[in-house]
């Protein structure tokens, strides 16, 4: 079976030249990657623990952004449940740094407003 996780090297949506970070953003764009990425930051959670953390994502979806995800080495399934991988965990920790800036800018938009 094919993967179904963007891959380097390989076109994505938005790219034909299978850049690193098209690949990456490809697949941080697809509905609930964030969400997930960002609830498995603080600790495991079980397939539903997940869910009801991502505000009720339906089980087709959140099975799918799983695979992807496990498929691109950033999450794994082990003990108590779906967790980050190291690689997961880095991505997070580049990533982190955006939800207080997404807040200044909230907030400055809504001063401009």
């Amino acid at each position: 079976m094919a993967p179904t996780s963007p891959k380097p090297g390989t076109p994505v949506r938005g790219s034909k030249t299978g850049k690193p970070i098209m690949a990456l953003f490809d697949l941080l764009g697809r509905s609930w990657a964030m969400g997930v990425i960002w609830q498995l930051s603080e600790a495991p959670l079980t397939f539903r623990q997940l869910q009801e953390a991502c505000g009720g994502v339906s089980p087709t979806v959140l099975n799918k952004r799983l695979k992807e995800l496990r498929e691109a080495a950033l999450v794994t399934h082990g003990e108590g449940g779906y967790h980050l991988t190291p690689l997961g965990q880095e991505l997070f920790d580049l990533i982190r740094p955006f939800g207080q800036w997404s807040q200044d800018w909230a907030q400055a938009i809504e001063a401009d407003g």
